[in-house]
């Protein structure tokens, strides 16, 4: 037998019915599925249907065709005092246009401030983030991608992304200076964007920022743009800068993206700033692990320091050493190597595909008491990186933690992965037997 449904039209009846200036929002959801038990109970208690204002406003600001709630919001419902039943629209990026799931529970994002490569994907991604370097390096100053030079400006490039993106997916943008600008300044900043792209909409992304500190940024801009001081070497209020700047966006209504999150050490501590997305980057520390694994290998089998050598040069080009360091003790070298390979658990099975730091900050999601925020899966490239995660998140260990993951990537490398080689044999197979060839 199949499943027996019904909907709050099922409800109206001699003694329940609409409120009367809210007629053409309540039927936005009257024809919507409701389950026999929610509906048990709610025909002994509700004596008028209508909506919440903010429902409403959901509705206004993105003017919503009839019939119909955006996409990007799920539907609640609230009893109020005298059976009043309201239904609301909560902010849920896991929800398509009338309070249906999407697809999966894992989402995706791009990495994208190219109007023209969002516009194919929008309607596959939930979110999309840019920083400075993607808006201005990537897009507004490369003449390749903004053709006829169409887009002058950050806000010119964001209001076409947020027009073609709709209501469903969110924006994590970038303030542009979080060392030389006050806190007043990045708040209104902040403020401008969730006025342009709508406070539902609107996600900020705050950086860690280590021991850089407005003192001495000026020395990543010019010079050898190398740090004086070790990654390390931090104070703590520089340390903690970028997480007291996310609970101060947060405190002001903003949710926030924190981002620069590199080693499963920093995940733990960049929950404390209550973000509502945290990144797990993965590339460039995987490139760094393959090399250091392999030139360590390459000194056991023959004694030829050179592979250390490589190792301390790739430490001062990756700052994981100072330029002042440059003669460090080769053996030193190793010991450093030998000590983050083991870490990062690049021998074994948790972690050789690199993800050691995603399976990590996963399991810490066990634990945390934030229930919406959700860990970005970032910064990929290659031919594993992207089928590596997609194995990983059908591991059973994370099977109750998938509906909090977000996969983002440039979005030309997520098509990469849409297509294989037997589809090319198969279309070649097809249009010759539809050309009525053998």
């Amino acid at each position: 037998m199949k499943t027996v449904t019904c909907s709050l039209n099922t409800l109206l009846n001699d003694d329940v019915s609409v409120i009367e200036d809210q007629k053409k929002n309540v039927a936005r959801v009257l024809d919507l599925d409701l389950p026999l038990s929610e509906y048990d109970f709610l025909k002994k208690h509700v004596k008028k249907v209508g909506v919440t204002k903010e429902f409403e406003n959901v509705i206004s600001t993105f003017r919503t065709p009839d019939n119909e709630t955006p996409e990007g919001f799920r539907i609640e419902y609230r009893l109020e005092a005298n059976g009043v039943l309201r239904a609301d629209l909560i902010r849920d990026i896991s929800y398509d246009k009338n309070g249906k799931r999407r697809p999966t529970n894992v989402l995706f994002s791009a990495d994208s401030a190219n109007p023209y490569e969002v516009k194919p994907i929008s309607k596959m991604i939930a979110n999309l983030t840019c920083n400075p370097g993607i808006i201005y390096d990537l897009f507004i100053n490369n003449p390749k991608a903004n053709i006829g030079n169409k887009f002058k400006t950050r806000d010119e490039v964001m209001g076409e992304i947020g027009r073609i993106l709709g209501p469903g997916a969110d924006i994590s943008v970038e303030l542009n200076d979080p060392f030389g600008k006050s806190d007043t300044e990045l708040i209104e900043e902040a403020e401008k964007f969730r006025e342009m792209l709508s406070e539902y909409r609107v996600v900020i992304k705050v950086p860690h920022m280590g021991p850089v500190t407005n003192e001495n940024v000026s020395e990543l801009l010019s010079g050898n743009k190398k740090l004086s001081k070790s990654f390390a070497d931090v104070t703590t209020e520089s340390a903690f800068r970028g997480h007291n700047l996310a609970l101060m966006l947060k405190e002001r209504g903003f949710r926030v993206n924190f981002t620069l999150m590199f080693e499963p050490y920093q995940t733990a501590l960049a929950l404390q700033a209550k973000p509502y997305f945290v990144n797990c980057f993965i590339r460039h520390r995987l490139i760094q692990s393959e090399f250091m694994d392999q030139n360590l290998k390459e000194y056991k089998a023959t004694g030829d320091i050179k592979f250390l050598e490589k190792i301390r040069h790739m430490f001062i080009d990756k700052d994981y050493i100072n330029l002042d360091q440059a003669q460090m003790d080769l053996l030193l070298v190793q010991k450093m190597a030998e000590d983050m390979i083991r870490y990062r658990h690049f021998n074994d099975p948790d972690g050789s595909d690199g993800l050691d730091s995603v399976r990590h900050s996963l399991r810490l999601f066990k634990n945390t008491n934030l229930d919406d925020s959700r860990l970005i899966i970032c910064s990929m490239e290659g031919e594993f990186n992207y089928p590596d995660i997609d194995k990983l998140l059908v591991e059973k260990e994370f099977e109750d933690l998938v509906h909090r993951v977000v996969v983002t990537a440039e979005p030309n490398y997520l098509a990469r992965f849409t297509s294989c080689n037997q589809v090319v044999s198969y279309q070649r197979r097809f249009m010759n037997a539809a050309n009525g060839q053998k």
